[in-house]
């Protein structure tokens, strides 16, 4: 067993582009639930009007891609009005319920027959976003480490999508640090903690939790639009609901309500995904689960890894650095 190109390549996937769109669809989620207190279990749903907004701008109707991103931004914002309005005054549970069922309607519709002409129905489009990558300052080659086996290597096409993801990222998480230690940020708290004392000093507290919707969904947007641009492919059925619970797994994992748990969550998440797969395919290798072969090591792998939250929630429920307050809140 090569431990050390596994660390490697664990290494490489958890500050690869994939962790970087995680992330900020993340941090979107942590502004909804780590503040706010609003159970969003739709995410995946701003992640797709985000993906689509690009795909369809600039392969559909062959706009630009700036474009292509303010489109993805108007998306996500009707989306969260078309959600908030008729869901922010529901219980906890009920939100839950219908953010999740919006979120699957919303795939549903993007892969019919009757969107195929501006979607690619179940067919997706291909091709996005490639004046994206004629704007690469990187000469072709390889970059990173390269020292034996412990080698975390990328191409200039991966380290241009890395560094405008990751800017991204640092830009969204200086928003929210600065929006979540101003007054605005107060009250979203406060309405967390206890929404009937907000509403008693005189705030409009249905007013701040659609505003918190609105920049949460475009955070995920973004990250969609990203993900469009890195794959240069957009398909419906990568946008499943389990995409939001892997969101939620990360946000748990670096701990909800603060400014980088979304971060290192993602970053720790991934390293995980990719280290366990690396160390199930060796151990397979060697004869040692027998009956055990190709995707099921998948499943195992999300089930070690599941295993691995559960204690994690179990023994630390705050997170790697959450502080064990933030899971305290009142979601009625």
């Amino acid at each position: 067993m090569d431990f050390i190109q596994i660390l490697a390549e664990a290494t490489r996937t958890a500050i690869g582009p994939i962790a970087a769109i995680y992330a900020l669809a993340a941090i979107g989620l942590n502004l909804h639930f780590g503040y706010t207190g609003l159970l969003n279990f739709g995410q995946v749903g701003f992640m797709l009007v985000g993906a689509y907004g690009v795909a369809v701008t600039t392969s559909t109707y062959e706009l630009p891609l700036l474009l292509g991103v303010l489109v993805s931004i108007g998306c996500a914002f009707v989306l969260a009005l078309l959600l908030g309005l008729p869901t922010l005054r529901l219980r906890a549970d009920y939100l839950a319920i219908s953010t999740i069922a919006v979120a699957e309607v919303g795939r549903l519709i993007y892969r019919s027959t009757v969107a195929q002409d501006i979607t690619g129905g179940v067919y997706g489009l291909q091709q996005v976003a490639g004046d994206f990558y004629a704007w690469n300052p990187f000469p072709s080659g390889s970059y990173g480490i390269d020292a034996g086996a412990f080698s975390i290597t990328f191409s200039a096409r991966d380290v241009w999508v890395m560094t405008v993801a990751w800017a991204v990222v640092l830009l969204a998480s200086l928003a929210m640090y600065v929006l979540t230690h101003s007054p605005w940020g107060r009250v979203i708290k406060g309405i967390r903690e206890d929404e009937d004392a907000v509403r008693a000093l005189g705030k409009n507290v249905f007013a701040y939790k659609m505003q918190s919707l609105v920049l949460g969904g475009v955070f995920g947007a973004l990250a969609g639009a990203l993900m469009a641009i890195n794959q240069q492919t957009v398909h419906p059925d990568a946008f499943m609901p389990q995409v939001t619970f892997y969101l939620w797994a990360m946000l748990l994992l670096g701990g909800a309500g603060r400014t980088l748990g979304p971060v290192i969550g993602a970053i720790g998440m991934w390293f995980l995904l990719t280290m366990f797969d690396g160390l199930l395919r060796d151990v397979s290798a060697m004869g040692l689960l027998p009956g055990i072969a190709g995707g099921e090591l998948g499943a195992l792998r999300h089930a070690v890894v599941g295993l691995a939250l559960v204690l994690l929630i179990v023994y630390r429920p705050q997170g790697l650095i959450g502080n064990r307050k933030e899971m305290l809140v009142n979601v009625k």
